[in-house]
């Protein structure tokens, strides 16, 4: 049973659909599956059995939602009714939403069964997974190092197989850095793409998503997940056509530029720089205009102002969590790290704020005109293989260095949340490590087709989903 779980979630949804699986059979492989692993790998921080069972046992054959039966993991960035909702925090104490996000109710609508929860850094605010609330997750690759952040729970979940795939969120590489860590795919779509409700109306940086193993289930949750809803402030256009269409299709000639140039001063890993060369060829020999570019973010030195407008919200979900608790914010309830942010945030102005928001739009301006000559952009995922466990830490006594440090591992990723442009993660070779090794395309503002058809024509051509860590196959 436990093989099902590294299906396609659609196919898996047939199975049961023409009644030669059930939805609790499967459910109950995630769980034993979860059981069986996570003592190792730490990816959740809450389970729901008996609740995941009840819903499985509410799915019958026939059930015609797209993915009826299928379980699901919901990272914890995303309020689920009547679970846990703490953002790795021990501000948020034992806090128990009675609402779901507007993400997760449609996961719900499409027929997924959310088994539990994933955990993720403190706040989101670190590119690895390792909040003093619940301990580190670690890499089924290797369990030394990290599967990444801040969606690094639900990348180790789906790359283990104790899920088919997971929700995640993307504020500065959310789902692309440990998508990169694991071997998956991961998207973030365009902004405005997927409603933040019914908390907020509008996001400047973060938008949800999912973490799969194709490119075709990327696609098929895209479609799940995006639209419009009531009372948004800003929202993406409708595409042209279904999302999954354009996965389906063939991406024609395109024009592709590639560029190892970062955007934040680093030395770059030669595998990350010999992945670039390797995808330009293929692309090339796959019949695109493939050509090396400079990169308009290099030398731009954003992280200061990116810094301030990533960590507004952070200062706002401490906030929160205070509210919800009835406590002040204290420094004994958040890591020094998220102690550091609210401190710096504090002492800001409103005008700083906007400042540094207009600051960012007007980069991105100069930047989104490099799409003027080309479909998509190629870069490395990462600037480094997967870090070590504890090597970024939030507990430090130097939390804004191990900020400093985690751009240094991760220079590729936040550049395209500030420009609200679609970017994917796909994992097209491996390491001489053995670790998964990943490449970035980055396309135009609201143009996720084009990625998606060019990803699935990369996958065809290298295909990656068989490909399992050691821990998986235990």
């Amino acid at each position: 049973m436990s093989e099902l779980l590294f299906k396609p979630a659609a196919a898996l949804a047939r199975l049961i659909r023409d009644g030669e699986l059930t939805s609790r059979e499967l459910v109950e492989a995630s769980l034993a599956r979860i059981e069986a692993l996570d003592r190792e790998l730490n990816a959740f921080c809450h389970l729901d059995p008996d609740g995941a069972l009840a819903a499985a046992d509410r799915v019958a054959a026939g059930d015609p939602r797209p993915f009826a039966g299928v379980p699901i993991a919901i990272k914890d960035t995303a309020e689920v009714a009547g679970w846990p909702y703490t953002l790795a925090s021990d501000i948020f104490g034992d806090f128990v939403p009675d609402y779901d996000t507007y993400a997760v109710r449609r996961l719900r609508e499409a027929g997924f069964v959310p088994v539990g929860k994933t955990s993720l850094p403190e706040f989101g605010i670190l590119p690895v997974t390792e909040p003093r609330r619940f301990g580190p997750t670690r890499n089924p690759w290797d369990t030394e190092r990290t599967p990444g952040g801040s969606s690094g729970g639900s990348a180790a979940a789906v790359a283990a197989g104790m899920v088919p795939l997971a929700h995640g969120s993307d504020g500065g590489g959310s789902i692309r850095i440990p998508a990169a860590c694991c071997g998956l795919v991961g998207l973030k779509p365009a902004r405005g793409r997927i409603s933040r409700g019914p908390d907020q109306g509008d996001d400047f940086l973060v938008q949800d998503g999912v973490l799969t193993r194709t490119v075709a289930e990327t696609a098929d949750l895209l479609d799940v997940l995006a639209g419009y809803e009531p009372g948004d402030s800003t929202w993406a256009p409708p595409p042209a056509e279904p999302f999954a269409a354009a996965a389906r299709r063939e991406p024609g000639r395109l024009r592709i530029g590639f560029t190892t140039e970062p955007a934040a001063e680093t030395e770059i890993d030669p595998q990350s720089e010999r992945a670039v060369g390797d995808a330009a060829d293929l692309l090339a020999s796959l019949g695109h205009e493939v050509e090396e570019v400079a990169a308009p973010w290099a030398g731009q030195d954003l992280l200061r102002v990116f810094a301030v407008v990533f960590g507004t919200p952070v200062a706002l979900g401490v906030w929160f969590g205070a509210q919800v608790t009835g406590r002040e914010p204290r420094e004994e309830l958040v890591e020094p790290l998220t102690w550091t942010v609210w401190n710096g945030i504090q002492r800001r102005t409103p005008l700083d704020y906007l400042l540094a928001r207009t600051q960012l739009s007007g980069a991105a301006r100069g930047i989104v005109s490099l799409w003027d000559d080309h479909d998509a952009i190629l870069t490395p995922a990462l600037a480094e293989r997967p870090v070590r466990v504890g090597e970024i830490d939030p507990c430090s006594d130097d939390p804004w260095e191990d900020f400093r440090r985690s751009a240094r591992f991760t220079p590729y990723t936040a550049i395209f949340n500030v420009t609200g442009q679609p970017a994917i993660s796909v994992p097209l070779f491996q390491g001489d490590d053995g670790l998964p090794l990943a490449v970035q395309l980055a396309g135009r503002p609201a143009d996720e087709g084009t990625l998606l058809s060019l990803g699935a024509q990369l996958e065809g051509a290298r295909p990656w989903a068989d490909r399992r860590p050691a821990v998986a196959t235990a």
